[in-house]
């Protein structure tokens, strides 16, 4: 046991670390995503009693797995569900193509077997995303309504409906057969990017970047290129996470402020991963062209090759940004495009760019949105304008590092003398 350790903070740091190992060990019992969501909740509730009165384990994961898998045994003993759930996710092997036998570290991986069945085509590939993050990466409705840029109540509601079709469909819990992984691989793609995306920046909390979710990411992407290396849009994801994550040593100062991109200390990005991201691009767009993917990781490229923020290719981010749109119409993306023309070509060209985007529904509730304008704003000295458009931003964002960048610049426009 581990002594001298606050047993909340040891719950939620196994929370992060092992729930998609502690779920899949109750899957392989009872079957049955609900079923098994509840067994490993209750071991997690377990632990904050037990770890209290006996310290923590020195294997938190192994302790919990064990709890959870017991409580799903105690239930199919208690409940006689084992009839009820026979066929629903059967956990065979994977099964076998021609070079798999040879791979066994490749597909051995619970999380993979959950993204895969919750990825599986029965589902819509939003309900399949959204499943896989609730799953797999224990993010509350909340977290992952923020990511769609959805109400919770619509959230909570696509995931029951994806978890009963799991039931009725009788959905297997396993890693395709290798012929059929490519078109089953890009669902699995967007999940793996969602996951990454909120832990580069939480949308809740008091942590900018959520490190569990980040290497999971990074782990989960390996693996895919392990499983698919011949895949185009693998490489391309692969490199686009390796790119970003690269700055996650400089996105915070010393004392935990926000840094700008622009204010980065751009020694402190890791030129290992700067490397090893930019030939993954190469051979990405080598293998299948331009792809979602592999255009946001040449523009993540065109950010880790400029020497300082000045020296930014502009030019070039805002025509990668166009072939994005072709081959993934977003309203985040039309966002970060406008972004990019305001600082190519001024301030009032962005909040010109910014401008359409205002009555766009999905961005609605989206924090950036705001955050960017009251940018543009202040840039030009329009400090009222600057105070409103911070102040919505702040009523929209729920991570404490970014809430306190916010205030500050809010306080800063505020202070402004009128002209």
């Amino acid at each position: 046991m581990t002594e001298n350790i606050d047993v909340g903070e040891a719950v939620a740091q196994a929370h992060r670390r092992e729930w998609a190992g502690v779920l899949a060990a109750a899957v392989r019992v009872v079957r049955d995503f609900d079923l098994a969501e509840e067994c490993a909740q209750d071991a997690y509730a377990q632990a904050l009693r037990s770890w209290a009165a006996h310290g923590v384990p020195a294997r938190p994961g192994a302790w919990l797995t064990t709890v959870a898998r017991n409580r799903a045994k105690d239930l199919l003993r208690r409940e006689s569900v084992v009839r009820a759930a026979l066929p629903l996710l059967v956990t065979d092997a994977v099964v076998a193509g021609p070079a798999d036998a040879a791979e066994p570290s490749a597909v051995d991986d619970d999380r993979l077997r959950l993204i895969f069945t919750c990825c599986h085509p029965a589902l819509s590939r939003d309900a399949q995303v959204a499943l896989t993050l609730r799953l797999v990466c224990g993010l509350s409705t909340v977290e992952v309504a923020r990511l769609f840029l959805v109400p919770d109540t619509t959230m909570a509601a696509r995931i029951t409906r994806a978890k009963k079709k799991i039931k009725g469909a009788r959905i297997p819990y396993r890693v395709p057969a290798r012929g059929d992984l490519p078109e089953r691989v890009g669902a699995v793609l967007e999940v793996v990017h969602l996951v990454f995306t909120t832990g580069h920046a939480a949308p809740v909390g008091e942590q900018l970047v959520r490190a569990d979710l980040v290497d999971g990411a990074l782990h989960l992407a390996r693996t895919l290129h392990r499983l698919l290396p011949d895949s185009g849009d693998v490489s391309g994801l692969l490199a686009l996470l390796l790119l970003t994550d690269a700055r996650r040593d400089s996105r915070l100062s010393a004392g935990g402020q926000l840094v700008l991109l622009a204010e980065q200390d751009r020694s402190r990005w890791d030129a290992q991963q700067i490397e090893e991201g930019t030939a993954l691009l190469t051979e990405a767009l080598r293998r299948a062209g331009p792809t979602r993917y592999s255009v946001q990781a040449a523009i993540a490229a065109v950010h880790a090759e400029a020497p300082t923020w000045d020296d930014t290719d502009w030019t070039e981010v805002v025509g990668l940004y166009d072939v994005l749109r072709r081959l993934w119409p977003s309203s985040v993306v039309e966002l970060n495009r406008a972004v990019a023309i305001g600082f190519r070509d001024g301030s009032e060209a962005g909040l010109a760019a910014l401008s359409p985007l205002l009555a766009e529904p999905a961005l609605g509730t989206y924090g950036y949105l705001s955050a960017a304008r009251a940018d543009f704003l202040r840039r030009l000295g329009r400090w009222s304008e600057a105070a409103t458009a911070y102040e919505e931003a702040l009523a929209m964002t729920g991570n404490e590092v970014e809430r306190a960048f916010l205030a500050g610049r809010l306080e800063e426009v505020t202070t402004q003398p009128d002209d």
